[in-house]
């Protein structure tokens, strides 16, 4: 078997190619989703089997929304919630807000302002609720995540009235002081993303779905420095060792790596390291 180029410069890379996993680097996933999907099946979309993919991959802590949250926050956020505190330091929550439905958004902020240590930041899907990211609907998660330096992960697409590149910019402008992840890093408008990832220092890129262009790791290093990138993976809807995988064997140097697999996690989400 051939070793590939970044093991014969990369203590990490190395490592994983002797392993199959980063064994010395506890990996924290930022994009992570808990429970079943309607219409999908997933074979391991909750507690156990999402540990077993965890542990194989080398994966410490998945911070996680519910998939049923996106539809319904008061039967979701419950649910991934009370796994994490089932399971500390394993799992994290997002928690979920519908702006469609303005009275659970309401809870959901006031269940924020409990500041429950499993909770750790917002998560939006402006194109699965067929609402515009800047719209006054998110308002109020905005405000406290602004408030409470709170991350909150979006998810965002190229070319997508409700979250694409010029939606980010309107609420990074808006709320300087939120820390928001663009989920997917505004898929098909990559160098928008990373424009908007250099000129505001609370816009960050994910991975998810990146990992495909092969490349662009290392371009978004180069342009915005690692200390701005995070990983993510999607679990279950894609296995987190693929993810892994597209970081370690990028060429970038091992600091990068650590960076972006576990350290910018570790500073945006106030985690203990």
């Amino acid at each position: 078997m051939t070793t590939p180029t970044a093991a014969r410069t990369s203590a990490i890379a190395a490592e994983f190619v002797e392993t199959g996993r980063c064994a010395t680097l506890p990996v924290i996933d930022a994009h992570a989703h808990y429970g079943p999907f309607q219409g999908i099946y997933f074979p391991k979309p909750e507690t156990e089997g999402m540990l077993d993919i965890m542990n194989r991959a080398g994966v410490q802590t998945s911070i996680c929304s519910a998939h049923s949250a996106l539809r319904d926050p008061r039967e979701g956020n419950p649910l991934v919630v009370e796994a994490a505190r089932r399971h500390p330091g394993r799992f994290l929550a997002y928690l979920a807000v519908n702006p469609n439905y303005p009275d659970e958004l309401e809870e959901a902020v006031a269940a924020l302002s409990e500041r429950d240590p499993a909770v750790v930041g917002i998560k939006l899907h402006p194109s699965w609720h067929r609402y515009p990211l800047s719209g006054p609907a998110h308002a109020p998660a905005f405000a406290f995540a602004d408030t409470h330096s709170l991350p909150v992960l979006s998810h965002t697409w190229g070319n997508t009235p409700t979250c694409g590149p010029e939606e980010v910019r309107r609420v990074a402008e808006r709320y300087p002081n939120a820390p928001l992840l663009m989920g997917h890093s505004c898929f098909g408008q990559f160098d928008e993303a990373m424009a908007l990832a250099r000129d505001f220092p609370n816009v960050y890129l994910e991975l998810t779905a990146a990992y495909r262009v092969s490349g662009l790791i290392e371009r978004m290093v180069g342009t915005v420095g690692a200390e701005k990138v995070l990983f993510g993976s999607d679990l279950p809807w894609f296995d987190q060792l693929y993810g892994i995988g597209c970081v370690v064997f990028s060429h970038i140097t091992d600091d990068d790596r650590r960076l972006i697999l576990r350290d910018n996690a570790v500073r945006l989400f106030g985690l203990a390291n």
